[in-house]
């Protein structure tokens, strides 16, 4: 199991503990230092079954420095995971990647599905 998060993110820090808690082995990977790739965003997408805009951290300053509430519906999903794979602020997170799927973002009831 993978965890993609940014340290500094509080979301981040309490699915962190939420997952330490619950014993889960995971590896732990910083998502600026570490920025996913277009091959894996691309693979996390199709294997999470959500809509793309999912992956994108839309309360982050880089995302409405970019103006991209405006831009994103008028780019291609092949664009769209070119972006996000330029800067790791850009990515919705934690990211939680599993055999089975990957969920964006900190929902308990949604880890609690899959842990």
């Amino acid at each position: 199991m993978l965890f993609v998060e940014y340290p500094k993110c509080s979301t981040c820090q309490k699915a962190k503990k939420w997952l330490q808690e619950r014993n889960v082995d995971f590896e732990d990977r910083h998502i600026v230092e570490d920025n996913p790739t277009l091959e894996e965003l691309t693979m996390w997408h199709k294997k999470s079954g959500l809509p793309l805009k999912r992956f994108f951290n839309t309360s982050g300053l880089k995302y409405k420095e970019l103006n991209l509430k405006e831009k994103l519906p008028k780019m291609s999903e092949e664009e769209q995971l070119a972006l996000l794979a330029t800067d790791g602020m850009l990515v919705k997170r934690p990211v939680l990647i599993t055999d089975e799927t990957v969920l964006t973002g900190f929902k308990e009831a949604e880890w609690e599905k899959v842990i």
